[in-house]
This record gives structure tokens, sequence and C-alpha cells, in this order.
């Protein structure tokens, strides 16, 4: 057998030169007990968490593949909830940085996130029109709410109820009933798609942005309180101050509304609008936490911010009001009437909403987030469309705030596109240059250490020795700028158009550039006097031209600088020898139809054409002094090929966008790429061996993953497909926790069966015969098969419990019921337990209801869990009662009172409760 030929594999090390991501959304975090100070932001498939004060990247939360697209963080500032776009969700805890919980449910991305007001629950709405309401404590789905026909834009839960109003793509508002799972009420008072919502005045307005210039207001009458005698609907003021109205007359005369006859729990009233200055759709619409700041942007680069006024300011404006209504009145009554004449005010819209000011930015808003600091400012961070974070400070209080910039974060990522890339010969330092800037980065710290400005860069590369870098610009000059300084030596108009391409010659005395101007030109490095300086300076001279007849596109040198290949816009590739500038050979080729095609010099004849990428081949570089070569395409991906035998090698994936270029070190052990996501990512050549058999095998693994991940929903037996309180999603997880519990069922009944036979054999031989004990079981502790199902119970994640007893065959079900029947008799787990047997009792309920086997199992486990329950429910009840004597005793000692926000809304339930009930004694 011949000796295969071996390979190292590379890894992705690194992802930088990204500030923030388009997809997701910016928030405010709280970290070492400070807010305003750190922000969270999407970074592809990560979360970088920035401090403003400083500038820096503090933590990074580390995602898997699929590109961020939500962020919410929790109200006790301590997790971060993460939405990605293959509709999974991650919590992450800000203190540790790790993931532990994962919720998979949706089938497209993640659109919104919302915890409530305890942060127990988390509301999910994506692409895939459906809302998931998870429970963040238990680690599993509640319920999947389905009604709108488009993406969902929004999802809010209500303080006071147990209500969640929604969003979406399809004009629509809906309402749901948490108790019952179902909408109950649907706005349909929209003509456009509805793109954010936010709930004021105690909860008792809603303000909804459309595809259009207005905000609508919508006045939220809660059925209940309307019928309480008690609560005053005042519309108009007539001779005396005013108070909050309700409800505001539409242009039209007509009072518009959203009441349908068969409303309950609470009725809609459009109250009015607010008029935007931008003309553009809403793309972000919030308030602040303490509801009195209102802001809104569009696809422009304005916030605008409104000022929501407090019902001592609504009357002491209305005050004011009356009081000019009346001098006015008296003027143009007759002199002879003493009394007062009546006047009437009615309060509009504005009165209650101000506008406050504009927050002008330096490029288009892609995100916001507000936040009140301590002293009384409002804070506003921006994500910016061109990868940059900036924060506005301002004091609402005053008559005319000025927004005034207190932060930015630039250093850390390009404004635009990195078109080019360059390692240093020491392969330390990385060059990336953009429309606007040059970077140059440390390899291994991953930091930007020099930023300079520069035009529209095509190409690039370090000129030996590594203290100059050259850069050919769109507009076809060469820029020669020195790095310690950082300073721009010299500008050489070298080409009437864009120059595309320059190659380093391999003796390291010049350079050759190709641009649109159909030429190819040679250069020398020499060294010339310096007018601001006695000692001399590095410059370039041109020595020779080639005139073509088409653009040229790339020029690359062999690496013994005998031929020049020169790339045509003709789609051809010319060679030739360096010294006569005579045509060698010519060669055709594409990057658009998404070959490699590999080329003889000898006869120009095509040795094999490669079918490398989905998309266009954008890059391609050899490893230096080898015959393997990387290619770059607009597929997002990277591929490593053998020139020799024509095999691909290796695929790396990362990208979220097309790959612009990529550029391999000098020693061939660092790839670095960028991409039209923001980011440069570095690739590490590793130690490890790569088999070309194994790494097929992987891709196929991966593909079969793919194909698990879109298989569509499945419908769970005994149900209805639209089933609310099914929640989670098939993932190749789901398959391998099941798997694990198949395989414990088939130990537990190996061991079982052994025993068994033990048993037969002692009682044969008339003394004890040692057993053979199972290295599974003795590598937990030798616990008993029994007790290895219920250790591989707890083991599976409470996220993928449900969906891994879905996908569990019926023929494990049987051992799996008496299984628990002994767990529960022995109070192992019996919360975990009784899950698990209710849901299976539900999907399974038909076939176990016709099984005269399990009928006895079935009444075993109803006493058992009954009485067992019944156990739990008193250890938690004593609990709860030793905690509110302790909360008793520590109130008393203290003299303060704890825990008044947890109690405040019981109170406030009890308190409506007795009024309803003295209504009702004294209408009866």
């Amino acid at each position: 057998m011949g000796l295969t030929k071996q390979y190292l594999r590379y890894v992705a090390s690194a992802v930088f030169g990204v500030i923030g991501s388009q997809k997701g959304n910016i928030v405010f975090v709280t970290l070492r007990g400070e807010k305003g100070r750190y922000v969270a932001v999407p970074a592809c498939e990560h979360v970088f968490i920035w401090d403003l004060r400083k500038g820096e990247k503090i933590l990074i939360l580390q995602g898997l593949k699929q590109e961020v697209t939500c962020l919410c963080p929790s109200p006790d500032g301590l997790h971060l909830a993460v939405g990605y776009e293959d509709g999974s969700i991650r919590i992450f805890s800000l203190l540790s940085g790790e993931g532990n919980v994962t919720f998979n449910g949706h089938k497209a991305a993640i659109t919104t996130l919302k915890y409530d007001q305890l942060g127990g629950r988390l509301a999910s709405g994506s692409k895939d029109t459906d809302i998931i309401v998870w429970d963040v404590i238990n680690e599993s789905g509640l319920y999947r709410l389905k009604g709108h026909k488009d993406a969902i834009t929004q999802a809010l839960f209500l303080r006071e109820k147990n209500l969640l109003v929604t969003s979406g793509k399809d004009t629509m508002v809906k309402w749901w009933d948490l108790d019952t799972q179902h909408c109950f009420k649907t706005m349909v008072g929209h003509r456009t798609e509805v793109w954010g919502l936010v709930l004021l005045s105690e909860e008792k307005r809603l303000i909804t942005g459309a595809s259009d210039s207005e905000l609508r207001v919508w006045d939220i009458a809660y059925l209940q309180e309307i019928e309480d005698p008690e609560e005053p609907d005042p519309k108009k003021i007539k001779g005396s101050s005013p108070g909050i109205q309700d409800t505001l007359e539409a242009e039209d005369g007509a009072f518009e509304t959203d009441e349908a006859p068969e409303d309950r729990i609470l009725s809609c009233r459009k109250a009015g609008s607010i008029m935007r200055e931008g003309r553009d759709r809403v793309v972000n619409l919030a308030v602040d936490k303490t509801g009195r700041i209102l802001a809104c942007h569009g696809t422009d680069s304005v916030l605008e911010l409104f000022c929501i006024l407090s019902k001592k300011e609504i009357q002491k404006k209305m005050d004011k009001k009356m009081k000019k209504a009346r001098k006015k009145a008296k003027l143009h009554s007759s002199k002879g009437e003493e009394e007062d004449p009546e006047v009437n005010v009615e309060m509009s819209l504005q009165d209650e909403i101000q506008r406050v000011t504009n927050i002008k930015t330096s490029a288009k808003i892609k995100s916001f987030d507000l936040i009140h600091s301590p002293h009384g400012e409002l804070k506003a961070v921006f994500l910016l469309q061109n990868n940059l974070v900036e924060l506005y400070s301002l004091n609402p209080s005053l008559p005319t705030p000025q927004p005034v910039r207190t932060s930015r974060i630039t250093i850390g990522g390009h404004r635009s596109d990195v078109r080019t890339l360059s390692f240093s010969s020491d392969n330390i330092a990385v060059l990336s240059a953009a429309a606007d800037s040059i970077k140059i980065w440390n390899r291994s710290t991953l930091q930007c250490i020099r930023t300079m400005t520069c035009e529209y860069a095509l190409c690039s590369f370090f000129v030996p020795g590594d203290r100059q870098v050259v850069i050919g610009t769109k507009t076809g000059k060469l820029q020669l700028y020195d790095l310690a300084s950082g300073n721009l030596l010299e500008t050489i108009d070298a080409h009437d158009g864009a120059l595309w391409s320059m190659s380093l010659s391999p003796d390291q005395r010049g350079f050759v550039t190709g641009g649109a101007d159909k030429s190819v030109k040679f250069w020398d490095f020499e060294l010339v006097k310096d007018e601001n300086s006695t000692q001399k300076r590095l410059s370039v001279k041109q020595t020779r031209t080639l005139q073509l007849d088409e653009d040229v596109l790339c020029v690359s040198y062999s690496p013994n600088q005998k031929l020049l290949a020169v790339s045509l816009l003709d789609c051809t590739v010319k060679i030739f020898y360096v010294d006569t500038l005579k045509d060698g050979a010519l060669i055709a080729t594409g990057s658009a139809d998404r070959n490699v095609k590999i080329w003889g010099l000898d006869f120009g004849d095509c040795h094999k054409s490669l079918f490398a990428h989905d998309d266009s081949v954008m890059y391609l570089q050899f490893v230096p002094k080898s015959h393997l070569f990387f290619t770059a395409g607009k597929d997002h991906k990277i591929k490593q090929w053998d020139a020799d035998k024509f095999e691909h090698i290796q695929t790396l994936e990362g990208h979220h966008q097309e790959i612009w270029c990529l550029a391999v070190s000098p020693s061939g052990d660092y790839v670095v790429s960028s991409s039209h996501d923001k980011s440069l990512r570095l690739w590490e050549r590793t130690r490890e061996p790569l088999i070309l058999e194994e790494e097929r095998e992987m891709e196929r693994e991966a593909e079969y993953e793919e194909s698990v991940a879109k298989e569509d929903q499945p419908a769970v037996p005994g149900e209805t497909q639209g089933d609310s309180y099914f929640t989670g999603k098939k993932t190749i997880e789901t398959v391998k926790a099941a798997e694990r519990i198949m395989e414990a069922i088939e130990l537990y009944r190996e061991e079982t069966a052994k025993m068994k036979e033990h048993k037969a054999i002692c009682k044969a031989a008339g003394k004890e015969v040692p057993l053979p004990s199972n290295p599974i079981l003795m590598a937990y502790g030798s616990i008993s098969p029994s007790a290895y199902v219920l250790e591989i119970f707890k083991g599976i994640k409470s996220s993928e419990l449900e969906e891994s007893l879905l996908v569990l065959p019926f023929s494990y079900v049987p051992d799996i019921l008496k299984l628990f029947n002994e767990f529960i008799q022995l109070g192992s787990d019996v919360e975990l337990i009784c899950r698990c047997l209710f849901f299976l009792l539900r999907i399974h309920f038909g076939q176990i209801t016709s099984n005269q086997m399990l009928v006895p199992v079935i009444e075993k486990l109803r006493e058992t869990t009954i009485s067992k329950v019944s156990q739990v429910r008193d250890v938690i009840g004593f609990n709860m009662a030793g905690l509110d004597y302790l909360k008793r005793e520590c109130e008393a000692k203290s003299e303060v009172m704890f825990f008044a926000d947890a109690t405040s809304h019981l109170e406030e339930k009890k308190r409506k409760r007795k009024k309803r009930e003295k209504l009702i004694l004294t209408l009866t």
C-alpha cells in the first residue's frame, strides 16, 4: 500500500475587525454593578461586550455558526438572551460568559425577544410567524402562539395583566391571553407593516409605528375598569381644570376604534397620531424604562425624541391653557357682563406627548438603546451602519436640551468593506485597507496598532523590511506609507484607471502593477533625499511599461521571477517572460463561472477544471513554497486545494456574507480573510494531520445534520399540528439525547436479564457466584441499571427533554413507565419524572390505553404520583411559610419593608378584587 499524502488542518483562530454586525440590535448591559457604561452588540456569530468609557472589548460571548439577530438583557441584569439566524436562542450569563441554556423551537431567524417583568418568562418572535413563550427557570417551552401571517416585529408583556401584545409585517397587532394561550383581539387599523410598538401611561396607551411617517396612538381601556363606577372618564374641560382625556376625536370627526362586539378583557380606541419628521418607515420604536422618553428612527441618521408628560405636568399645562382661554373670552365678551364666560378647552395629544429634540448621528442608524443615568441624564447608544458605535447624552429636563456625543468606538474596525489584506514578512503584522483607511493589526493580540487615512484601496503589500507599505487605489495612484510615524511619504499617479493588482518581485527589489488603463508597469525601489530631513527615504521609480488590449485585473510573478501572469478582462490569462516581455503561453480561465482551472505552462493545456464554489470565485492564493492554494468565494466559504492531485482538501466556514480577499502568511501558518460582513477572520495551521477520507465523512455528517435541522416540524401523536403547547424543534442534539435514552434502556434490559440468569445459576449451583460488573455502571460508581437510566434522564437538557421523548420509539415506553413507577415510589426527582410521565401519556395516549399489559402499571403510577406530588407540594408550602416567617422577622428587626416590589402587585390584585365584590353586592 502506497503512502498517502498528509495535510495539516487549518482551524478558525479569531474574529476581529468588526465592532457590531448589522442584523442584530445594541443593548445596554449591567456589569460589576455599573449601568450605562457597557453595551452588548452582535458580532457575526458572537456577542461583544464593549466598555464605552475606555473603548475596549472586555468580554466575548462565543457563538456557534449562525449569525446573531436579536439581543435582550434580563431584568435583573445577570443574563443576556441571544437569538440566532437559524431560530435558536441561547441565554448567556454575563458573570461567567457561558451560555448553558439553549432553546430550539423556531424554524427561521429570531426577530424579537422580550422578558416579562420578573424575568421568569421569555417571549420570542421569528420570521416563521410564530411566537413562543419560554420558561427560563425550567429551561423549557410553555406554549406556541400562532396567528400572524408574516414575520413578527415586536412582542411585549403587560406588567399588571397576564397578556402579551405582538405586531407583525402582516399589518396586524394581536393581543394574547396567556391564561388560555389564545388571541382575543386583533387590531386592523394599519394598512402597512407594523414595525414596532410600545406601551405607555401605566399600560393604558399603545403607540405603533408603521411604514409611514405617522406614529399611531391608541387608548387602552380594560373592561373591568370601565365597569368600575369610581373611575372618572372626562372628555371635555368646562370652566375648571382638566383631567387626562382618554380619547381624542380623529381628524375626520369620528372616533376610530378597533373594538369588536365580542371584545373581552380590553378595548382599543385610536386617540390620534404623532407625525415624525422622517418620511420613511419606522425601523425601531422604543421607550426608556421610566416610560417618560419615547424614541424612534427610520432608515436615516436621525433619532427623534418625545417626552411623555405626567398627570401633574399635563394639569399644569391645561391650567395655563384655561387661563389664556378665559382671558381671551373676556376680551371678546361685552363690557356689561360681570360673570366669567364659559369656555371649553379640549386637550390634544400634543399636550400629552411633546417633541424634545433630534439626535443626528454620523451615519445611518441600525439600532439604539436608551438608559437614564443616576444624575438624570438620558444616554442613547447607537449601532451605526458603518461598523461604528456612538454614545450621546442629554438632559431632557432642560427647555432646549442639546445632545452631546460623549463616546465613540471606531478603532476596532473599518467603516466599509476591507478590499485588500497583506502579511508582513515576519508573520506578526496584518495589513487591512478599505475605502478610507489602512489598519495595521498585531496578529497575536488582534489589536489595531496603527490607523492611517488613505484613498479607496484595492491592493497592498509590505515593503521588504516591514517598515513601509504600498497601497494601490481606485484612482490609479500608488501611496507609500511609513509605519513608524503613520505618515504618507509619497503619492504617485501610476495608472489612468483603477489600480487593480500589485505583485512584489521575488528578488524584493521592485514590483509590478496592473490597472484599468490596459497597461502593466514595472517599478523599482530607490532611496531619495528627503526634503524635511537630512536622511534619505524610500521611493519608487517606473522602469518599463507593457501595453495590452484589455483592462488588467491581476498580475503575479512566478516564484523564480522568470514569468509574469497577467489576467485580463476578456477572461484570459497571458504568461510573459519577464526579461523580454514576449508572450510565452496563452491560457483561459474564469472566476464568475465558479470554476478553478489548473493549466500547464509548457503547452498551455488545461490539466483540470474544478468546480470550486457555489458562487463567483473572488480570490486565489498559493501557500508559499508548495502547490497548495486557497480560494475564496461569494458563497461565504474558503477552500483549500492540492494542485498536484487536483483534490479538495478542506473547507473553512465562518463568514456570513461574500468574501472579498484573503492573504496567506509567508510561513503558510496563517490565513486572514475579509468579508462583506465587516469581519476579519484569522485561520491558523495546526499540527493535527488531516486525512481526506475522514474529512469527506465529516462533511457528509454535517450535511445530514443540516438536513435534520431543515425537516418540517413533526406532528405530535394524539395532538393537532397547531397545538400551542408543542414548542420544540427536532435537532441533532435531541436525536442524540433520544439515542442515549434508548442505549440506557437497552443496558437496563440486558443487565436485568443477566441478573435473572445469575439467580438461576446460583440456585442451581447452591452457592453464590460472582456477577461480572458492567464497565459503564462501574464508571458511574457501580450504580444499579435503573439508577443509570435516571442519571441519563437527569443529564438531558431541560429545553430538549420533550423533543427527545417525542422521537423515542414506543417499544421503549413500557419499560420507561415501569421505571418511572419505581423512581416515584423512591421519591427520586419527582418533578422531573412527572414531567416526562405526563408528556409520554399525552403523546402515546391511544397506544398506552389500548395495551392491557400497561393497565396495572398506569394504575400504580396514578396512586404513587398523587401521593408523592402531594408530599412535594406540602414541602414547598412549608418552605414558603418558613421564608415568610423569616421575612417578617427581618422586617421587624430592621424596620424596613423587604420585597416591596414583589408584594405590591399581589396587594393591588386583592384591592381590586374586594372592590369588585363590593360592587356586585350593591348591584344585587
